[in-house]
Protein backbone atom coordinates (compact mmCIF):
# COMPACT_ATOMS: atom_id res chain seq x y z
CA UNK A 1 0.00 0.00 0.00
CA UNK A 2 2.78 2.21 1.14
CA UNK A 3 4.19 1.47 -2.30
CA UNK A 4 1.06 2.16 -4.14
CA UNK A 5 0.43 5.87 -2.38
CA UNK A 6 3.98 6.96 -3.38
CA UNK A 7 3.90 5.78 -7.17
CA UNK A 8 0.77 7.80 -6.84
CA UNK A 9 1.66 10.80 -5.57
CA UNK A 10 4.60 10.65 -8.09
CA UNK A 11 2.53 10.45 -10.88
CA UNK A 12 0.50 13.25 -10.25
CA UNK A 13 3.66 15.27 -9.36
CA UNK A 14 4.54 14.37 -12.50
CA UNK A 15 1.22 15.39 -14.71
CA UNK A 16 1.30 18.89 -12.62
CA UNK A 17 4.86 19.46 -13.68
CA UNK A 18 3.87 18.56 -17.77
CA UNK A 19 0.65 20.88 -16.97
CA UNK A 20 2.94 23.66 -15.73
CA UNK A 21 5.23 23.00 -18.77
CA UNK A 22 2.73 22.80 -21.53
CA UNK A 23 1.36 25.77 -19.87
CA UNK A 24 4.52 28.20 -19.31
CA UNK A 25 5.36 27.37 -23.38
CA UNK A 26 2.74 27.91 -25.88
CA UNK A 27 3.24 27.25 -30.09
CA UNK A 28 1.22 29.89 -31.36
CA UNK A 29 0.72 31.02 -34.94
CA UNK A 30 1.41 35.31 -35.76
CA UNK A 31 2.14 38.09 -38.07
CA UNK A 32 5.09 39.57 -37.95
CA UNK A 33 5.07 43.42 -37.63
CA UNK A 34 8.78 44.01 -37.67
CA UNK A 35 11.65 42.66 -36.68
CA UNK A 36 14.80 45.70 -37.08
CA UNK A 37 17.06 46.06 -34.67
CA UNK A 38 19.03 48.87 -36.67
CA UNK A 39 15.33 50.55 -36.78
CA UNK A 40 15.73 52.30 -33.37
CA UNK A 41 14.92 56.14 -33.50
CA UNK A 42 18.22 57.84 -33.29
CA UNK A 43 17.62 60.47 -30.01
CA UNK A 44 16.83 59.62 -27.08
CA UNK A 45 16.29 62.59 -23.72
CA UNK A 46 15.68 61.37 -20.31
CA UNK A 47 13.89 63.43 -17.48
CA UNK A 48 15.34 61.33 -14.06
CA UNK A 49 13.29 61.96 -11.39
CA UNK A 50 15.61 60.15 -8.80
CA UNK A 51 19.13 59.00 -8.61
CA UNK A 52 21.08 57.85 -5.53
CA UNK A 53 24.05 58.12 -4.77
CA UNK A 54 26.38 55.94 -2.75
CA UNK A 55 29.41 57.78 -2.39
CA UNK A 56 31.97 57.02 0.22
CA UNK A 57 32.81 61.07 0.03
CA UNK A 58 29.32 62.14 -0.22
CA UNK A 59 26.51 59.52 0.16
CA UNK A 60 23.24 62.06 -2.04
CA UNK A 61 20.33 62.00 -4.37
CA UNK A 62 18.97 64.02 -6.67
CA UNK A 63 17.37 64.66 -10.14
CA UNK A 64 19.15 64.58 -13.69
CA UNK A 65 18.99 65.06 -17.24
CA UNK A 66 20.57 62.17 -19.98
CA UNK A 67 20.42 62.51 -23.82
CA UNK A 68 21.70 59.46 -26.04
CA UNK A 69 22.04 59.60 -29.81
CA UNK A 70 22.70 57.17 -32.44
CA UNK A 71 24.71 57.99 -35.81
CA UNK A 72 23.91 55.39 -37.50
CA UNK A 73 25.66 51.65 -37.38
CA UNK A 74 28.90 54.09 -36.46
CA UNK A 75 28.83 55.27 -33.31
CA UNK A 76 26.54 56.71 -30.34
CA UNK A 77 26.71 59.74 -28.15
CA UNK A 78 25.73 60.71 -24.62
CA UNK A 79 25.46 63.57 -21.92
CA UNK A 80 23.95 63.67 -18.46
CA UNK A 81 23.57 65.64 -15.56
CA UNK A 82 22.58 65.15 -11.98
CA UNK A 83 21.94 67.41 -9.13
CA UNK A 84 21.17 66.71 -5.15
CA UNK A 85 17.66 67.84 -4.42
CA UNK A 86 18.48 69.66 -1.14
CA UNK A 87 20.79 69.90 1.52
CA UNK A 88 18.67 66.96 2.81
CA UNK A 89 19.65 64.81 0.81
CA UNK A 90 23.39 65.97 0.33
CA UNK A 91 24.98 64.34 3.91
CA UNK A 92 28.33 66.27 3.40
CA UNK A 93 26.85 69.86 2.44
CA UNK A 94 24.22 69.02 5.14
CA UNK A 95 26.83 68.48 8.10
CA UNK A 96 28.91 71.14 6.86
CA UNK A 97 25.97 73.59 7.08
CA UNK A 98 24.89 72.25 10.59
CA UNK A 99 28.04 72.44 11.89
CA UNK A 100 29.52 75.51 9.52
CA UNK A 101 32.16 77.50 11.86
CA UNK A 102 34.82 78.17 8.58
CA UNK A 103 34.01 80.76 6.45
CA UNK A 104 33.79 78.33 3.25
CA UNK A 105 29.96 78.12 1.58
CA UNK A 106 29.33 74.43 0.79
CA UNK A 107 28.74 73.44 -2.69
CA UNK A 108 25.78 71.56 -4.02
CA UNK A 109 26.90 67.85 -5.35
CA UNK A 110 26.71 68.38 -9.04
CA UNK A 111 28.19 65.77 -11.76
CA UNK A 112 28.14 66.27 -15.72
CA UNK A 113 29.90 63.96 -18.22
CA UNK A 114 29.78 63.74 -22.01
CA UNK A 115 31.11 61.32 -24.24
CA UNK A 116 30.70 58.61 -26.82
CA UNK A 117 31.18 55.16 -28.26
CA UNK A 118 32.79 54.09 -31.62
CA UNK A 119 31.19 51.18 -33.19
CA UNK A 120 34.15 48.65 -33.45
CA UNK A 121 32.28 45.84 -34.08
CA UNK A 122 28.13 46.19 -35.45
CA UNK A 123 26.36 43.00 -36.17
CA UNK A 124 22.65 41.66 -36.51
CA UNK A 125 22.06 37.61 -36.31
CA UNK A 126 19.69 35.11 -35.43
CA UNK A 127 18.24 34.56 -32.18
CA UNK A 128 15.05 33.52 -30.19
CA UNK A 129 13.06 35.92 -28.31
CA UNK A 130 10.74 35.02 -25.15
CA UNK A 131 7.35 36.92 -25.21
CA UNK A 132 4.81 36.65 -22.40
CA UNK A 133 1.30 36.17 -23.51
CA UNK A 134 -1.32 37.58 -21.62
CA UNK A 135 -5.06 37.57 -22.28
CA UNK A 136 -7.71 39.32 -20.24
CA UNK A 137 -9.31 35.41 -19.80
CA UNK A 138 -6.31 35.53 -17.08
CA UNK A 139 -7.77 38.63 -15.09
CA UNK A 140 -10.93 36.03 -13.74
CA UNK A 141 -9.60 34.21 -10.49
CA UNK A 142 -6.26 33.35 -10.05
CA UNK A 143 -4.96 31.67 -12.72
CA UNK A 144 -1.82 34.43 -12.84
CA UNK A 145 -0.97 33.19 -9.32
CA UNK A 146 -2.08 29.49 -9.62
CA UNK A 147 0.04 28.82 -13.11
CA UNK A 148 3.65 30.10 -14.19
CA UNK A 149 2.69 32.88 -17.16
CA UNK A 150 2.32 31.69 -20.25
CA UNK A 151 5.59 32.48 -22.84
CA UNK A 152 5.94 31.55 -26.84
CA UNK A 153 9.70 31.69 -28.10
CA UNK A 154 9.75 33.35 -31.58
CA UNK A 155 12.72 33.80 -33.99
CA UNK A 156 14.19 36.85 -34.31
CA UNK A 157 17.24 39.28 -35.07
CA UNK A 158 19.37 40.63 -32.45
CA UNK A 159 22.14 43.35 -32.98
CA UNK A 160 25.53 42.99 -31.07
CA UNK A 161 27.80 45.85 -30.77
CA UNK A 162 31.40 45.92 -29.38
CA UNK A 163 32.30 49.50 -28.61
CA UNK A 164 35.28 51.91 -27.71
CA UNK A 165 33.92 54.36 -24.97
CA UNK A 166 35.55 57.48 -24.17
CA UNK A 167 34.60 61.28 -23.08
CA UNK A 168 35.22 63.52 -19.92
CA UNK A 169 33.33 63.97 -16.73
CA UNK A 170 33.22 67.01 -13.65
CA UNK A 171 32.07 67.04 -10.30
CA UNK A 172 31.59 69.09 -7.65
CA UNK A 173 31.20 68.23 -3.74
CA UNK A 174 31.30 69.38 -0.55
CA UNK A 175 33.65 67.34 2.23
CA UNK A 176 34.37 66.65 5.71
CA UNK A 177 37.62 67.67 5.87
CA UNK A 178 37.76 66.96 10.01
CA UNK A 179 36.93 63.43 9.27
CA UNK A 180 39.29 63.15 6.23
CA UNK A 181 42.32 64.60 8.12
CA UNK A 182 42.00 62.44 10.96
CA UNK A 183 42.09 59.46 8.87
CA UNK A 184 45.12 60.52 7.01
CA UNK A 185 46.94 61.66 10.21
CA UNK A 186 47.36 64.96 8.71
CA UNK A 187 47.01 68.60 9.84
CA UNK A 188 45.81 71.40 8.07
CA UNK A 189 48.22 74.68 8.13
CA UNK A 190 48.12 78.27 7.50
CA UNK A 191 50.58 80.46 5.93
CA UNK A 192 52.96 81.08 8.92
CA UNK A 193 53.07 76.63 9.71
CA UNK A 194 50.51 77.14 12.51
CA UNK A 195 47.88 74.37 12.76
CA UNK A 196 43.87 74.29 12.63
CA UNK A 197 41.95 74.48 15.60
CA UNK A 198 41.80 71.64 17.58
CA UNK A 199 38.08 70.37 17.93
CA UNK A 200 36.81 72.82 15.28
CA UNK A 201 34.94 71.52 12.38
CA UNK A 202 35.97 71.89 8.70
CA UNK A 203 34.70 71.69 5.53
CA UNK A 204 35.46 72.67 2.03
CA UNK A 205 35.29 72.05 -1.33
CA UNK A 206 36.27 69.39 -3.92
CA UNK A 207 36.23 69.74 -7.91
CA UNK A 208 37.45 67.11 -9.84
CA UNK A 209 37.44 67.22 -13.80
CA UNK A 210 39.47 64.57 -15.96
CA UNK A 211 38.05 61.77 -18.63
CA UNK A 212 37.66 58.18 -19.29
CA UNK A 213 38.12 55.76 -21.90
CA UNK A 214 36.86 52.23 -21.62
CA UNK A 215 34.92 49.14 -23.81
CA UNK A 216 30.92 48.49 -23.73
CA UNK A 217 28.69 45.82 -25.53
CA UNK A 218 25.20 46.46 -25.79
CA UNK A 219 22.58 44.08 -27.67
CA UNK A 220 19.65 46.01 -29.49
CA UNK A 221 16.33 44.18 -30.15
CA UNK A 222 13.30 46.06 -32.64
CA UNK A 223 11.00 43.34 -32.96
CA UNK A 224 7.01 42.89 -32.84
CA UNK A 225 4.19 40.60 -33.10
CA UNK A 226 0.85 40.09 -33.46
CA UNK A 227 -0.52 36.48 -32.55
CA UNK A 228 -3.87 35.43 -34.70
CA UNK A 229 -6.16 35.53 -31.93
CA UNK A 230 -6.71 35.76 -27.85
CA UNK A 231 -3.58 37.86 -27.20
CA UNK A 232 -2.44 41.48 -27.42
CA UNK A 233 0.09 42.56 -30.08
CA UNK A 234 3.53 41.68 -28.09
CA UNK A 235 6.92 43.59 -28.15
CA UNK A 236 10.26 43.05 -27.54
CA UNK A 237 12.62 46.53 -28.33
CA UNK A 238 14.92 46.40 -25.42
CA UNK A 239 18.53 48.96 -25.88
CA UNK A 240 20.74 46.97 -23.24
CA UNK A 241 24.38 48.68 -22.99
CA UNK A 242 26.87 47.10 -20.48
CA UNK A 243 30.93 48.67 -20.18
CA UNK A 244 33.47 49.08 -18.14
CA UNK A 245 35.55 52.39 -18.40
CA UNK A 246 39.17 53.86 -16.65
CA UNK A 247 38.58 56.99 -15.11
CA UNK A 248 41.49 59.94 -14.76
CA UNK A 249 41.37 63.18 -13.35
CA UNK A 250 44.15 65.54 -13.28
CA UNK A 251 42.26 68.30 -12.32
CA UNK A 252 41.70 67.49 -8.23
CA UNK A 253 41.44 70.61 -6.34
CA UNK A 254 40.32 71.28 -2.65
CA UNK A 255 39.44 74.82 -2.18
CA UNK A 256 41.69 76.07 1.13
CA UNK A 257 40.00 76.74 4.35
CA UNK A 258 38.88 80.02 5.67
CA UNK A 259 38.56 80.44 9.55
CA UNK A 260 38.08 83.79 11.34
CA UNK A 261 39.95 83.08 14.42
CA UNK A 262 38.50 84.62 17.51
CA UNK A 263 41.57 84.32 19.55
CA UNK A 264 43.43 86.44 17.05
CA UNK A 265 41.01 89.72 16.68
CA UNK A 266 38.95 87.85 14.06
CA UNK A 267 41.31 87.59 12.02
CA UNK A 268 40.61 85.24 8.79
CA UNK A 269 43.28 82.89 8.62
CA UNK A 270 43.37 80.19 5.80
CA UNK A 271 44.53 76.78 5.52
CA UNK A 272 45.70 74.67 2.40
CA UNK A 273 44.03 71.88 1.99
CA UNK A 274 46.98 70.26 0.33
CA UNK A 275 48.23 67.80 2.86
CA UNK A 276 44.74 65.89 2.48
CA UNK A 277 46.30 62.90 -0.23
CA UNK A 278 43.76 62.69 -3.18
CA UNK A 279 44.15 60.49 -6.21
CA UNK A 280 43.66 60.99 -10.10
CA UNK A 281 42.22 57.75 -11.46
CA UNK A 282 39.41 55.19 -10.87
CA UNK A 283 37.44 52.88 -12.54
CA UNK A 284 33.22 52.01 -12.60
CA UNK A 285 31.24 49.41 -14.18
CA UNK A 286 28.06 49.75 -15.56
CA UNK A 287 24.70 49.20 -16.90
CA UNK A 288 22.07 51.05 -18.91
CA UNK A 289 18.44 49.88 -20.29
CA UNK A 290 16.18 52.19 -22.78
CA UNK A 291 13.40 50.95 -24.59
CA UNK A 292 12.81 52.15 -28.21
CA UNK A 293 9.51 53.92 -27.75
CA UNK A 294 8.72 57.82 -28.36
CA UNK A 295 7.55 57.64 -24.83
CA UNK A 296 9.24 55.04 -22.39
CA UNK A 297 11.24 55.23 -19.40
CA UNK A 298 14.94 53.86 -19.12
CA UNK A 299 17.50 52.74 -15.76
CA UNK A 300 20.99 52.42 -14.99
CA UNK A 301 23.63 51.42 -12.51
CA UNK A 302 27.29 51.90 -11.30
CA UNK A 303 29.78 50.57 -9.25
CA UNK A 304 33.35 51.27 -9.37
CA UNK A 305 35.75 54.01 -7.75
CA UNK A 306 35.91 57.62 -8.35
CA UNK A 307 39.00 59.73 -8.40
CA UNK A 308 39.19 62.09 -5.21
CA UNK A 309 39.96 62.00 -1.90
CA UNK A 310 42.29 59.00 -1.25
CA UNK A 311 40.12 56.06 0.02
CA UNK A 312 36.82 57.45 -0.65
CA UNK A 313 36.50 57.21 -3.76
CA UNK A 314 34.04 53.85 -3.89
CA UNK A 315 30.54 54.54 -4.96
CA UNK A 316 27.39 52.67 -6.38
CA UNK A 317 25.30 54.36 -8.42
CA UNK A 318 21.47 53.98 -9.58
CA UNK A 319 19.16 56.08 -11.55
CA UNK A 320 15.89 56.23 -12.96
CA UNK A 321 14.31 57.64 -16.37
CA UNK A 322 10.51 58.45 -16.19
CA UNK A 323 9.67 59.69 -18.93
CA UNK A 324 12.16 58.92 -21.91
CA UNK A 325 11.37 61.02 -25.08
CA UNK A 326 12.66 59.63 -28.37
CA UNK A 327 12.49 60.52 -32.33
CA UNK A 328 14.01 58.83 -35.34
CA UNK A 329 14.28 63.03 -36.23
CA UNK A 330 12.46 62.16 -39.46
CA UNK A 331 8.90 63.07 -39.28
CA UNK A 332 8.30 62.12 -42.76
CA UNK A 333 9.35 58.60 -41.84
CA UNK A 334 8.61 58.04 -38.09
CA UNK A 335 8.97 54.67 -36.95
CA UNK A 336 6.50 52.26 -35.49
CA UNK A 337 4.57 53.56 -32.24
CA UNK A 338 4.00 51.77 -29.68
Amino acid sequence: MKRISILLLALVLTAKLAEAQNFGNQAITYEELYDDPYGINKFFLHLQPLYADVFATNVNAGFGIAANYYLKDKADFQANFRQAYTRSFDLARDAAIKNQVVLNSPNNFTYFEMGGTYHVKDEESDTETKLILYSRKYAKGNRWAAHVPEHTVVPSKVRKIIGVRAGGFAFDTSIDLESITQEQGVTLVDEAGNPFPENVYSHTNQVVSGGYIGGSMSWIKNMAIKPDKGYGVLVDDLILNTYFDFMIAPGVTLDEVQYRDPLQNNSIRRFSADVVDTKIWGYRIGIDGKYNRELGWAYGAELGSRPGIKGRGFYALVKISIPVFSTNMNHSREAFGK
